[in-house]
Order: structure tokens, then sequence, then C-alpha cells
């Protein structure tokens, strides 16, 4: 016997002009909160944080190198970024420039369908903009912010771009099934790579400053890294672009890889300098959140469990014992360290993905499996064939972090120098004495008697007509 059903949907249900057939209102609306929530990862998250972990004099500065970058970014994000990094190919590095800014642009169906344009361009937004502002934090505390100022635009347009296109947007390495789920090598090892080397031709900073150079206020600096540890859940959860099984595993696994790799940062120093630095404990967070990245939703709760113990070891080898023996790293001023937070636990995260990414979580994220993995544990397990193809895999990882460095550090010298024919990468040492009233002309703790001038603000002082107004 044959049943016709029919089932009328409610009327806040049922498509209309403002919600097509084709739009999940469910994974549009989760895919929004991910935006959000990477978004607020560099506003406030890491104003707050670099605003507070650098010297009180540097307090405003470095903040609003932050804030800058993120309104300079959205503005050539839509303008001709978004569509280089994900639109019809120019290259196989690069797609066409173009803007994303039109309604028959925005409001068509989303990449992988479900969503809106719309929504894809402002996450992918909120992606672009953390990269750069991760990238500041090598050049805090001596970069002419007028150089900064231009330095943004030409990063985002000639390196950012050609990474996110190359993995993520049809473009080379992703053609060839290489494993970034989240932005591993796209976001972190290009970061890590192009700060390290912006920093070597910025310069460092005044000597007494490298020396003795504490945190204005650590309470602060633990607000800014919960909002960039909770923020994370978007950064991770968002990439499926659905409110699926996989966003679930990927915010698990991002949480559970994150604490593991703080505990075992705050155990080496307790063990080693015994002393449980909190600075150290929010570094530890940081390489655990970027090393899990590349795979959160690829990998087994057991997987994420030694990714962070990895994150929260190796990393911590190489700032805490490796950078202080090596020449080359003392020649290059990195005050947070970002080569070793994002870089080198960008570039394990991207390896241990290519080693421990599940066949059937690759099969669920990606609509072309084929060309993906499987991981080289997995490989192993299954039999030479699969083994092969794991190596394969493994050998897509490596080229692919090695193009990205590579990339950066080319692209970013010609940046610096570049923009250092018409302006200084690195302000005056006069200006880097003074600090924040030197370039900005305002401090971050105006306090009366803790040694700073008095200078009467605009809104203080009385006006002084000029002699053809007075009677």
């Amino acid at each position: 016997m044959d049943y016709d059903y029919h089932f009328d949907l409610p009327v806040a249900l049922a498509p209309n002009e403002a919600s097509p057939e084709w739009l999940n209102r469910a994974d549009n609306c989760w895919q929004l909160t991910c935006a959000a929530f990477v978004g607020l990862q560099s506003v406030p998250g890491l104003i707050i944080l670099y605003g507070s972990v650098m010297k009180k004099k540097w307090a405003v500065n470095s903040a609003f190198m932050a804030l800058y970058a993120f309104a300079s970014v959205l503005l050539c994000w839509v303008l001709w970024g978004h569509r280089m990094s994900f639109g019809i190919q120019l290259t196989p590095l690069s797609g066409k420039p173009n803007i994303a800014l039109s309604q028959a642009y925005l409001l068509q169906e989303g990449r992988g369908g479900y969503i809106p344009v719309a929504t894809y361009v402002f996450y992918e937004f909120a992606f672009a903009a953390i990269t750069v502002i991760l990238l500041a934090g090598s050049l805090l505390g001596r970069m002419n912010f007028y150089a900064w100022i231009l330095f943004v635009p030409l990063w985002l347009t000639f390196s950012y771009t050609i990474g996110a296109y190359s993995i993520w947007g049809n473009g080379f390495f992703e053609e060839r099934g290489i494993v970034d789920f989240s932005g591993g090598y796209v976001i972190h090892v290009s970061s890590g790579v192009a700060g390290f080397t912006a920093a070597y031709w910025v310069g460092p900073r005044l000597s007494r400053d490298r020396q003795s150079s504490p945190p204005n206020n650590i309470i602060q600096v633990l607000g800014g890294a919960g909002l960039l540890w909770l923020g994370w859940s978007g950064f991770n959860g968002g990439s499926p672009m659905a409110a699926n099984m996989i966003a679930s595993l990927a915010v698990l696994n991002t949480h559970f890889c994150t604490a593991i790799s703080l505990l075992m940062w705050l155990s080496l120093d307790m063990i080693v300098y015994r002393k449980s630095s909190v600075i150290g404990a929010v570094q530890g967070m940081i390489t655990g959140l970027v090393c899990i990245t590349p795979g959160a939703g690829l990998v087994e709760p057991w997987a994420a469990m030694m990714m962070g113990l990895m994150s929260g070891s190796l990393p911590w080898y190489t700032m805490m014992v490796l950078h202080k023996k090596s020449a080359f790293f003392q020649t290059v001023d990195d005050p947070l360290g970002v080569f070793h937070t994002h870089a080198v636990a960008g570039l394990l995260g991207g390896i241990l993905s290519g080693v421990f990414a599940k066949p059937s979580y690759l099969r669920m994220y990606y609509t072309q499996d084929h060309k993906y993995g499987p991981g080289l544990y997995y490989g192993l397990i299954d039999g030479k064939a699969k083994f092969v193809e794991g190596l394969h895999q493994m050998g897509y990882q490596i080229a692919g972090a090695l193009f990205i460095a590579a990339w950066n550090v080319v692209i970013t010298s010609i940046i610096c120098i570049f923009i250092s024919r018409f302006i200084n990468l690195r302000m005056d040492d006069e200006d880097l004495k003074i600090g924040d009233d030197a370039v900005h002309g305002e401090e971050a703790y105006a306090l009366w008697g803790d040694g700073e001038r008095m200078i009467p603000t605009r809104l203080s002082m009385t006006p002084r007509l000029p002699s053809i107004c007075r009677r």
C-alpha cells in the first residue's frame, strides 16, 4: 500500500525570499556565531592581551596596532582579498581580485551550500584579520605605526591570500589533498614565519626594553587569553560550515588538546625553573590551540591528547632552551615568541595531522575524499597500499609547510624593503624611550604622581581666540 505523506511547515520555517530552500537556518546561525567568536579573539581578545603583556609605555600602541589591523583587513578583504583567496582561479596560487559587495554575489548559495556567501565572507575575514594581528606580536614595542599602516594591506594581498587560495581555495595544494582543517599552515605557520621575518627587518627594541619588559597587567593578560581560548570554539568549530558531528568533535578536541598543552608547559616550567609562570601557562595554552587547529575535526581525542603533550613540550624547548642558546634567535627581537607559539606549533600540528587523520573523519569532512589521507598511522595499520598513501599525505603536509614558510620569508622581506624606501620601519630611539606618548600623544594609565608628565588635554584647555575675534 502506498502512502502519500504531506506536511505543511510552520509559516516561520517555510521558505521565502529571505530564506530560500537551499538555506539551512541552523547551519547559518552556527556559522555566524562562529564568525563572531573568531572576531572576538581579535577584538577585544588580542587587543587586551597585547595591551597588557607589554610594558606600560607600549600598552596603547600594542593594542591599537591590533585594532587598526582588524579594520584595515576588513576593507581590503571585501574589496579584493576574499575573491583572491576563494574566487575564480588566476594562477595555481591565487584567485582573481574582485569585490565581494554585490547582492548577486553575497546572497547566492555559499561554498559547500546551506549558507549564503555573505556569511562565508565574514567568517573568512575574521581568519584573515587574526592572522595579521598574530603577526603583529613579533613587532610590538618599536615598529613605526605609519609603516604598519602600509604593511597590513600589502601583506594581506601578497602573502595571506596566496596561502589561503593555495591550501583552501582550489589552488595547487588543495587540489592535491593537503590537510589543514582550520589554518595550521594558512594562519599560524604564515603569521609565525612572517612575524619573525618582519622583526628581522624592523630591528630590535631598545636594549633596556629587551632586558626588562614586564607585563603591565597580568590579570588582563589572562582575560585576553581567556577570550582567545574560548573564541577558538568558533575558530575550529566553524570550519565544517555546518552544525554537524565534525564540528562537535573539533570543539571538544580543541579544548582537550589545549588543556593538556597548558598543563605540560606549566609542568616543565615548575620542574626546570621551580616557578609556575602565568605567562608560561598562557604560552602553553596558545601552542595547544595552534597545534590542534590543522586536525581538530580529523583526529580522535586520544590523538588530540598526544598533540597536546607535544605542543606543550616541543615549542617549550625551542623557546626556553634553543632560543636562548642560538645567536640567530637572539639577534631577532620577537617580544611574544610568535615564531615558537605559532610557526613551530603550527608546523607540529600540520605534521601530526598527517599522522593521525582518521579516514572516516576525512570522508565526513571532505566531499572529495579520494584525494585525502589516510593519516600515516592508519595507513600503517591498514596495510602496504594504504601505508603508501599515508606517506604521500605526509609528503604533501611537509611540502605545504615548506611552501608557506618560504613564500612568507620572501614576500615579507620584499614588503619590508619596499616600505623602508619611503618610511622608517623602526621608530627613532628618542621616541622608543618615551613610548605611547611619542607615538599617539596618549598614555594607557594617566595616574597623577607616578612619573608621567602633566600635559593638559585639548578638552581641558581654555581656547585662545585669535585677536580678530576678541573685543
